[in-house]
């Protein structure tokens, strides 16, 4: 019996270990010569690049608008949006269709990488903070590192990369 209580609690000892080490999935892909990913929850598909329609007086990081099963959905070029050069377009470049809130409303919004890799797990315990400096992007962007194997990636934080006026002129872009 006294077994049988000593097993119950080592495995609630390792139940606990797990719950505070959970597995974080984020999709990993390039922009420019970087390796980035996002956290899978707000992913809603990837789909081939295609045509996009040009949206006159908007910030020039955005892209345009696709059709997406006849919804509107604005488009941003990741690599615009960090202040580096537009993303050339090639065989390999995908657009990442993710759900953003925007105060009481959810936008889905298509991000322009240029090639996408794989989905990593990421225990917690392979998170480190996002760094106070260094980073080739504006840190408020980066939700963390993500530590694989040797390398670090950058964890990037979609809600961030957008502000809330931006957010509002997409928002109005939908409604079109």
């Amino acid at each position: 019996m006294n077994q049988l209580v000593k097993k119950n609690s080592s495995t609630a000892a390792i139940n606990d270990t797990e719950s505070s080490n959970e597995i974080n999935q984020f999709l990993t892909f390039v922009v420019g010569e970087e390796t980035f990913a996002l956290n899978i929850l707000p992913i809603k598909e990837i789909i081939e690049y295609n045509k996009i329609t040009k949206v006159p007086m908007v910030p020039d990081f955005i892209r345009g608008v696709i059709n997406l099963r006849g919804n509107v959905v604005p488009v941003i070029d990741l690599s615009a949006r960090f202040s580096w050069k537009k993303s050339e377009v090639t065989k390999r470049t995908c657009i990442i269709i993710v759900e953003v809130e925007n105060e009481t409303e959810q936008l889905d919004i298509g991000i322009v990488v240029d090639v996408v890799n794989e989905v990593l797990d990421l225990q917690d315990v392979d998170i480190e903070p996002p760094p106070a400096l260094g980073a080739k992007i504006r840190t408020d962007f980066i939700s963390g590192m993500g530590k694989v194997n040797d390398t670090f990636i950058i964890l990037l934080e979609i809600g961030k990369i957008l502000s809330i006026e931006e957010l509002s002129v997409l928002g109005s872009m939908n409604k079109v």
